[in-house]
């Protein structure tokens, strides 16, 4: 849940902060589009990337700012500061020079948000619901790039063992068979 600062930090972001605070004193689990690239941009991973990403930073206890789900498109955004793209974008490539795909949302982009009480079963929630405007923070960018990567290639590495293992028990119950 989110606290009452980061209910105004995030609807202060919108076209009409006092038509988004209404809309949520209205009905707090309404979610509400609003603009990135004013007080926050938004880095947007695939479900399953983005769930592990967000369970790695959380359970590390790296910094780590608000994180929403959009469970029917099944994506994860982690919020930034504004004006963060090429940073980040250094820091991911630094980290590999062939990230995987992510989509980056700032000027010009509209995010869809939860609403500052939504409930489980709800489209879109918050992972990490903002408590307070969050801080600039070099670290948290750093934390992010470098546990995307890593959380993408331990799921690559993951699904690869899996493969290699499906096929080597498949092989084998087919020998044992035509014995």
């Amino acid at each position: 849940m989110m606290t009452r600062r980061g209910v105004q930090w995030l609807s202060a972001a919108a076209d009409d902060p006092g038509a988004c605070h209404a809309a949520w004193l209205d009905d707090p689990r309404r979610p509400y589009a609003l603009p990135a690239g004013r007080l926050f941009d938004v880095v947007v991973l695939d479900q399953r990337i983005g769930l592990e990403t967000f369970d790695q930073l959380d359970r590390r206890g790296m910094p780590l700012g608000p994180v929403s789900a959009d469970w029917a498109a099944k994506r994860v955004g982690f919020f930034l500061p504004p004006n963060s793209r090429s940073r980040f974008t250094r820091m991911v490539t630094g980290e590999s020079p062939s990230p995987p795909d992510y989509r980056y949302l700032d000027d010009g982009s509209v995010i869809v948000v939860p609403g500052p009480m939504p409930l489980s079963g709800d489209r879109y929630t918050w992972l990490r619901a903002p408590m307070r405007p969050p801080g600039i923070s070099p670290a948290r960018l750093a934390a992010l790039a470098a546990m995307f990567i890593a959380a993408s290639e331990l799921l690559a590495r993951a699904d690869r063992y899996g493969e290699e293992h499906t096929h080597a028990d498949g092989a084998g119950q087919e020998t044992a068979r035509a014995r």
